[in-house]
Parts: C-alpha cells; structure tokens; sequence
C-alpha cells in the first residue's frame, strides 16, 4: 500500500540561511503561515481520533463520514465556495499555491532557499500521493468497513499525519521568516 510512495529522509534536507535582525512587521508572514498549518494540524488530530473511533467500532461508517463532513473548516470552505469541501483537497489547495506562487519567488532570493524550495515541493509530491490514497481508503472504508480497509485508512493516515507534521514543521523553520523578509505574502 506505501511500497509505490518515494519517501524522502528528512536528514538530506537542505538548511535555509538564518536571517537575523527581523522586525516584528517581517515574523508575521512566518507566523500566518504557521497560523494555517495549525488550522490544519487540529483538523488532522480530529481525524484521527474519528480514524481511531471508528477502528474500535464506536462510530459507523455513516457517523464517521458525517462527523467527518461537519468538521467546522469544512463548512468554513463551503461557505466561500469551495469546489472540494474535503480535507484532502484543501491541503492539495494550499500546496498548490505555495508551489505556483510562493516558492517560485523565494527560490529567486538564493541559491539556498532554492534548494529548500525545491524540497519542499518534493516533500509537496509525496504528501500528494499519500491523499489521493487516504482519500480512496476512505472511500472504500464507507462502503466496505471490514477490519483491513480500518487497517489500511489507519496505516495510510498515519503515514500522512508522519509525513505531513514533519513538512509543517520543516517549512514554517525554513521559510517563515524569510516570507517577510522578502515580503513575500502568505
């Protein structure tokens, strides 16, 4: 099931320049971008406790497909008229820009930042790969919850949820003051 997914060692990272001296104005763009990845952090830590409730048999597959389609940035996301209501397609959504608009510019700034730009939009593939997997697990877990399709959502959502946090964590550290520095909009 993640035997076809190229996982990448987080130890052959590239390091991002240090920037020092920045203004509180210049750390705003890094914390709103941190702001955003604990959006999505809270809603990763509900889905796996729904992932967790559902695998020990106190939610159903309706319930779990319900409690999971009302999740308050959910409704949030379909209010502003999002095509995709779901979790997976609003990270995808949010690599995308960041791939398109953000680290285009900053990789312009160095060399370094372009080597960690380019990485992230490695890890950006990967994280991709995990969803379009989650999302079809999850989707057979609604038609067919046997005890594997629980063991195959849990393995790939943890997988995810592994990938994923290390990814917030590594971009926020690498680029979140760089974003004001350069002024680069979040």
């Amino acid at each position: 099931m993640l035997d076809d997914i190229n996982f990448l060692d987080d130890s052959t990272r590239p390091e991002a320049p240090r920037l020092e001296g920045l203004t509180e104005r210049q750390r705003l763009p890094g914390r709103h971008l941190a702001m955003i990845h604990d959006h999505f952090r809270s809603n990763m830590a509900h889905l796996r406790d729904l992932i967790a409730r559902a695998a020990e048999g106190e939610v159903s597959p309706a319930e779990l497909k319900a409690e999971s389609e009302n999740m308050q940035m959910l409704q949030n996301y379909r209010q502003f008229g999002a095509l995709c209501g779901q979790h997976c397609q609003i990270i995808h959504h949010h690599h995308s820009i960041e791939d398109q608009a953000i680290f285009p510019t900053l990789g312009e700034k160095s060399a370094a930042f372009k080597k960690v730009v380019d990485r992230l939009m490695q890890e950006h593939v990967i994280v991709h790969d995990l969803l379009v997997k989650l999302v079809g697990a999850i989707n057979t877990l609604i038609t067919d919850p046997g005890e594997q399709t629980f063991a195959d959502v849990k393995t790939l959502y943890e997988a995810l949820e592994r990938v994923l946090l290390s990814h917030f964590g590594y971009e926020e550290d690498s680029i979140g003051d760089a974003l004001g520095y350069y002024e680069i909009g979040v």
